[in-house]
C-alpha cells in the first residue's frame, strides 16, 4: 500500500501567502530578482514593523545553492528568513505573527 502526499505548487503557496498577510494588515512584495539572483520570493511586511523574507516552493524542493548563500547572507545582518512549501507551512507561519 502507498501512501500519496499532497503536493502544493509553489503558485498555490504564494497565493495562500499573500492572501493570509493581506488579512493580517501587511503587504507581501514580490521581489524581482533579475538584479540580484538568489534573493527570497517576498518580502512580507506586517503591522508593528515586522519584516520577513519568504522562498516559496513546491511541496519537497528546496532552495538552490545561491538561494541558500542569500538567505544565509540576509539571516547574518539578522533578517528573518522563511523556506515555505507547503499551504499548511504558510498557515503555519502566519498563526505565528496574528497577535
Amino acid at each position: 500500500m502507498t501512501c500519496s502526499k499532497k503536493v502544493d505548487s509553489e503558485k498555490a503557496v504564494e497565493r495562500k501567502l499573500v492572501e493570509g498577510v493581506r488579512e493580517l494588515g501587511g503587504m507581501a512584495i514580490k521581489m524581482l530578482t533579475d538584479q540580484f539572483s538568489g534573493l527570497p520570493d517576498r518580502l512580507v511586511l506586517l503591522p508593528g514593523g515586522r519584516v520577513l523574507f519568504v522562498e516559496l516552493k513546491t511541496t519537497g524542493q528546496k532552495p538552490r545553492k545561491l538561494q541558500v548563500s542569500v538567505h544565509n547572507a540576509l539571516r547574518a545582518i539578522g533578517f528573518r528568513v522563511e523556506v515555505v512549501d507547503t499551504i499548511e507551512g504558510v498557515k503555519k507561519l502566519l498563526k505565528e505573527f496574528d497577535l
